[in-house]
């Protein structure tokens, strides 16, 4: 089972529907209707932070579940949960270097992760105004893991733990392989809930 915070977004219901064509079950929790002890109580394969307007010290409980479970459940955030989770972390975050709404963009990757066997370059639609500042990622034990063209970060992953973020939007039907990023998160989180 996988738990979805919704950042009242109205594209988490897109993500949760990719995540039900994948075979998994999902529970969602709107980001100020649960806690970080009652998720964990559900002991689900992956948490998921969902897109959501304004930046991550407004998306309720995204960044103390990032802070206190990101050793025990494996974690997956798009969007503003990309945010959430670099903020975690203490990265910063900043104006983009350009508003992004419903635009596509190509994206280059490390190949490794959520991107194993996705084609490099490939093409992501963005929604977003703000972005992880790479300057405040130095000695951070998050790494980046794919970026648009224009230089922004578009993917960042926990150099220990199973958590990945993603700038732009997997579940739109204009990022041809967000299903294939979704199901290698899901491969990801399977394997580690397996050593344990």
């Amino acid at each position: 089972m996988i738990v979805m915070i919704d950042n009242y977004d109205s594209f988490t219901y897109n993500l949760v529907q990719y995540l039900c064509e994948l075979n998994e079950e999902v529970l969602v929790f709107r980001n100020d209707a649960t806690t970080p002890e009652q998720i964990e109580e559900l002991a689900p394969l992956a948490i998921f932070l969902s897109p959501g307007p304004k930046g991550p010290e407004h998306a309720g409980i995204c960044v103390e579940i990032v802070r206190r479970l990101h050793s025990r459940i494996p974690i997956f955030g798009v969007c503003l949960g990309h945010q959430a989770i670099g903020y975690a972390f203490g990265a910063r975050i900043v104006k983009a270097r350009r508003l992004m709404h419903g635009k596509v963009s190509s994206i280059e990757h490390d190949g490794r992760g959520v991107f194993q066997g996705v084609p490099n370059p490939f093409h992501a639609t963005r929604y977003h105004s703000l972005a992880i500042d790479e300057k405040s990622l130095t000695a951070s034990v998050l790494e980046v893991s794919a970026r648009a063209e224009d230089g922004e970060i578009m993917g960042i992953r926990h150099k220990r733990y199973p958590v990945e973020g993603v700038q732009f939007h997997p579940e739109s039907i204009l990022t041809k392989e967000g299903k294939g990023i979704l199901s290698n998160f899901l491969r990801i989180a399977k394997s580690f809930r397996g050593e344990k």
